[in-house]
């Protein structure tokens, strides 16, 4: 009994120590805790950032037919494998490896030796978080660009496109831009101001969904024989808002995010972010109540996506009243696009030309009209406040630049495409859906599968694999 007493008592002193013990540690240094903060902020804003890619399935899905969901979902999947094996290869180097003006030369498969990060990685030295949070912050920004690419291109497009497509987008062509204005390239020099991406993911995802869309031709039924535009409506309204809503939660890591350190400038970044896709949302709908007289909800969550795009670039340069302006007048420069390329024979079923083409170049733009003197961390203040038109010449030359070199490169990457496997499915598969030619599954087997099953399909049987590389034709 004696010895079970003494046994219990040097227990509990050695349990009371512990505190004390821990506290005569050398306590972390304010240095080591605000790293600490800046990375944990930075993988959460990751995290936000890549769960945008649930609000892209979200709105795909709503904006598609119920045959053609399950292509849907299937290509957001293997399109973010690729995105993040292909740039943690080689996409990340190219970007922000120390190099030339026009590509990373060095950090091949993030192998870099203890120590020389900043060195290996001149691109982002400017911020001390750890090299994987920085990968993991840059690897969804590749994702959600190649994710914009097929906006356009649903309902009609080969699976095996989606495959070949990522791998040079997101080995070569995003990490290129991404480098000139981003890493230290040329454009970088000049100082062009881009914060969060409104050139570098958003117009370089929409030019190559426009490049992809001209060769691969409307869905059928698109136009009538007159040439006319006809409307084929989603299938979900509320899940494609609910993807707008998920997209604009997931923009609060891509916007504050891209101070990549847990400042205060966060909360500034999220507020110009927050008017700007308010402001959008009106700006879409009263340009819809002007053009046909109704409310058009897709619209308006298109128009928030349009603003949202169009201040990623000067969302930490320009002041709260101005970034309402640039959303609006994003909502507005949306809708009129949509309605102008609809017209002229381009198919664009999720409006991603307008919301993140022409909302990338108006957002790019409006830096050199908008950023104020105190902000202008990079470059020079906007025309607006007395910094005259260098700053915008700059940003007009960079959308030239990067906008033309995706487009120009994407046609060539999709022209390749077209001539050897063949980019379109044939009309019989587009009719029945991609669901059961691609996938052999219906994405929503107890509705669609059942029509098909009674011969309201355009075979009554699921039909073989094909190996017949034809393109359908529109």
């Amino acid at each position: 009994m004696r010895r079970l007493t003494i046994f219990m008592l040097t227990t509990m002193m050695l349990v009371l120590a512990l505190p004390a013990l821990a506290f005569a540690q050398d306590a972390p240094s304010t240095a080591d805790l605000s790293l600490a903060m800046d990375t944990m902020w930075v993988v959460i804003a990751a995290v936000l950032v890549l769960f945008m890619q649930a609000g892209f399935a979200m709105l795909e899905v709503g904006f598609s037919s119920m045959k053609n969901v399950g292509s849907v979902v299937a290509k957001i999947l293997v399109n973010l494998a690729i995105a993040a094996l292909l740039f943690w290869a080689v996409g990340f180097a190219i970007t922000f490896g120390t190099g030339n003006a026009i590509f990373g030369t060095q950090g091949w498969f993030l192998a870099v030796p203890a120590g020389q990060v900043n060195d290996v990685y001149a691109g982002l030295s400017w911020t001390q978080v750890p090299l994987s949070a920085k990968f993991l912050f840059q690897v969804a920004f590749c994702a959600v660009s190649l994710a914009i690419v097929w906006g356009t291109m649903l309902e009609r497009t080969k699976f095996a496109v989606y495959v070949v497509f990522a791998v040079v987008f997101a080995g070569l062509l995003y990490p290129l831009v991404g480098h000139w204005i981003w890493g230290g390239g040329w454009l970088t020099e000049l100082g062009m101001q881009d914060f969060a991406g409104s050139t570098v993911v958003h117009l370089s995802g929409a030019m190559a969904a426009l490049a992809g869309t001209l060769l691969l031709g409307p869905r059928l039924g698109k136009y009538d024989d007159e040439g006319r535009p006809v409307n084929i409506p989603g299938h979900n309204m509320p899940l494609a808002v609910l993807g707008v809503l998920i997209l604009w939660v997931g923009w609060y890591g891509f916007n504050p995010g891209s101070t990549m350190a847990a400042s205060t400038q966060v909360a500034d970044i999220a507020l110009t972010t927050t008017l700007a896709a308010a402001a959008g949302v009106l700006g879409a709908m009263s340009m819809s109540y002007m053009y046909r007289r109704n409310i058009d909800v897709g619209m308006g969550g298109n128009g928030a996506i349009a603003a949202l795009v169009a201040i990623t670039a000067p969302c930490a340069f320009v002041a709260p009243w101005a970034s309402i302006v640039i959303g609006f007048l994003a909502g507005v420069i949306m809708y009129a696009t949509l309605v102008f390329v609809d017209r002229i024979g381009v198919d664009d079923p999720l409006g991603a030309i307008a919301a993140h083409g022409m909302g990338g170049i108006w957002g790019t733009l409006s830096c050199g009209l908008f950023t104020t003197p105190a902000l202008a961390a990079v470059g020079e203040p906007g025309l607006f406040y007395g910094g005259g038109f260098y700053q915008l010449g700059i940003q007009a030359l960079g959308i030239v630049a990067c906008g033309g070199f995706v487009f120009i490169a994407s046609l060539a990457v999709f022209a390749a495409l077209k001539a050897t496997i063949g980019i379109r499915v044939k009309p019989d598969q587009e009719l029945d859906g991609l669901d059961i030619h691609e996938h052999g599954v219906f994405g929503y087997p107890d509705l669609v599968a059942t029509d098909y099953q009674n011969g309201n399909g355009h075979t009554r049987r699921a039909p073989e694999p094909v190996s017949d590389t034809a393109e359908g034709t529109a």
